[in-house]
């Protein structure tokens, strides 16, 4: 055996040296991104408190759709959702109940049963948001092909912390929320996205009538600026309307640009007509919003918006409103959004709404909403909301 040197001890502890430099100093390799998981599940809840300022003796905030209730804690919503993506086979069920539901699915068909066939309406599936399945096509670069219980599409979402405010514009309640049918969606480059869709019609899982209606969307995300437009046409009234079999054409976009981090806008225009048995019904509806991150757990949120209907109308009669009552709507919306978590929002919101003619209540109301209906009494209505969401 060699005798070990005071030069070979050097060199040897040179190399170790050299050796334990460059093992500390060279990149590491780089892991691969880890794939998202195949199922997820997920769930949330919304409550609230609100004030009218017109102090309705109904307790009725009317035309807000899901924060409709003066002065009373509401438990809005309770949601439970799974996701699954997986071998090219995609699907959602989210299940909810609570206050929200019944507003969401009030425009349902009722349709009659036999006693050999079950009758559908709005108490038959109140209790599912959404519940679609599909599969991945290898097709270019990537056809996905769904069918079930689908929500539309839109700047605003069911879920409120999804959304800048805590309540929806009026331009939420001028799209459908919900249809069932089949859609499938093409990527056409990495920022436009193509889907389209055929579906029983607008808010209907049953057809209430024979007709179909359709679907054509381009969505666009590219940097600091997401939009959409859609057309979606069909026959929506029932068979027995006296509008006839008229075709609703509704026509729909929204912009979505986030210049900083902390500052973005969104603008959102809504339109559509209906030739029927009494002329043309037309409607026009925009909204601006903002939203200012003051922290990171505080933000503040503005929103303005407008929706003008005409209603057909001619010697034989007049077209029923397609939305509301009176010609035209609008709101200013204000919120503070503090969220000390991502998934926990805390929100205080103020709202004021103007319609033509009465559409609200205030005061002492007509009617008792049983044997005689509310009569609405206000042209205005004045809101304060603070509602808490939280979820996994």
């Amino acid at each position: 055996m060699k005798r070990l040197t005071h030069r070979h001890a050097g060199r040897l502890l040179a190399a170790l040296a050299a050796t334990f430099i460059l093992g500390a100093t060279s990149p590491a390799r780089a892991e691969p991104a880890p794939e998202p998981a195949p199922f997820k599940v997920s769930g949330y809840a919304e409550a609230f408190y609100q004030w009218n300022l017109g102090a309705p003796s109904n307790g009725i905030t009317n035309a807000r759709g899901f924060d409709n209730r003066h002065n009373a804690f509401t438990l809005s919503n309770v949601v439970l959702g799974a996701q699954w993506d997986a071998k090219n086979v995609v699907g959602e069920l989210t299940l909810q109940v609570g206050h929200t539901p019944s507003t969401y699915y009030l425009d349902e068909p009722n349709l009659a049963g036999t006693n050999a066939a079950n009758a559908s309406g709005s108490e038959l599936w109140k209790y599912v948001q959404q519940a679609f399945a599909g599969y991945r096509f290898g097709v270019g670069r990537g056809l996905t092909v769904t069918a079930g219980l689908q929500l539309v599409p839109g700047p605003e979402a069911m879920a409120v912390r999804d959304n800048w405010n805590w309540s929806r514009s009026n331009l939420f309640f001028a799209l459908p929320f919900y249809h069932s049918g089949a859609r499938a969606a093409y990527p056409l480059s990495k920022a436009w996205t193509l889907t389209l869709g055929v579906w029983n019609g607008w808010n209907s899982v049953v057809d209430n009538n024979a007709e179909k209606s359709v679907s054509a969307q381009f969505d666009y995300a590219r940097g600091s600026v997401t939009a959409a437009v859609m057309y979606f046409g069909g026959v929506e009234r029932a068979s027995n309307a006296p509008e006839g079999r008229a075709f609703r054409h509704l026509f729909d976009g929204y912009v979505n640009w986030s210049p900083t981090r902390r500052f973005s806008m969104l603008a959102h225009a809504n339109g559509g007509a209906e030739p029927n048995r009494f002329g043309v019904s037309r409607w026009g509806a925009g909204a601006l919003y903002a939203r200012l991150v003051v922290t990171p757990t505080l933000s503040l949120a503005v929103r303005g918006d407008a929706l003008y209907e005409r209603r057909a109308e001619s010697g034989q009669g007049r077209a029923a409103p397609i939305f509301f009552a009176v010609p035209w709507v609008s709101s200013r919306t204000a919120t503070i959004d503090f969220h000390p978590q991502p998934l926990v929002s805390f929100r205080l919101e103020y709202r004021r709404d103007d319609a033509g003619g009465n559409l609200y209540f205030g005061g002492d109301v007509t009617g008792d909403g049983v044997t005689s209906p509310y009569i609405t009494n206000r042209r205005t209505q004045d809101t304060m909301t603070l509602g808490v969401t939280g979820g996994f």
